[in-house]
Parts: C-alpha cells; sequence; structure tokens
C-alpha cells in the first residue's frame, strides 16, 4: 500500500508508522484488532526538499504477528529510509 505523500521537512518515521499500521491492519484476521509492538527506523540520506513517499508491505501474516516493511522513498523515487514494524494480533 502506499501511504500519502507528506514534505520533506514533516516527520517521515510518522509516515512510515501510519503506512505500516494500515498495512498491517488491511491485513489482520476477521475479529481482531492490531497495535504495535516493535518499529524500527533507518534514515539512509537527508531529504531536503520535496516529498516522502511510504511504501509498506507485509512480510509476514501469522496468527499472533504481522510484520509489516515500509520503504521511504524521496521525490525522485530514492531510498531515503526503511521501517521494520512487528504488529500483535489480537481479538476484539
Amino acid at each position: 500500500m502506499h501511504g500519502r505523500r507528506r514534505p520533506a521537512w514533516r516527520r517521515p518515521d510518522s509516515l512510515a508508522d501510519s503506512a505500516g499500521a494500515t498495512c498491517a491492519f488491511l491485513n489482520l484476521p476477521e475479529n481482531t484488532r492490531t497495535t504495535t509492538v516493535e518499529s524500527k527506523t533507518n534514515f539512509l540520506r537527508a531529504v531536503r526538499e520535496g516529498h516522502v513517499d511510504a511504501v509498506a508491505r507485509p512480510l509476514h501474516r501469522g496468527r499472533s504477528f504481522i510484520v509489516v516493511d515500509t520503504d521511504l522513498l524521496g521525490h525522485d523515487g530514492t531510498r531515503v529510509g526503511r521501517t521494520s514494524q512487528t504488529q500483535a494480533v489480537l481479538p476484539t
């Protein structure tokens, strides 16, 4: 899933967190909810202008956890960061 574009000067880790949580939510089994267990962001290069896009994809969809990987891309498509999240799958 693609996250909303944000100006480069805003918090790209917040964008990645939102995109990852949405990706996890969209991959939940019925009658469950999710919460973040762990989130780690690596910033690879600075972005001083333009926007940042987030592209999230599930790496693992289990009964107890969903692991999501999110790439942060600069306006030219260059990877500027990467976030890995573990989301717990909880009953409603």
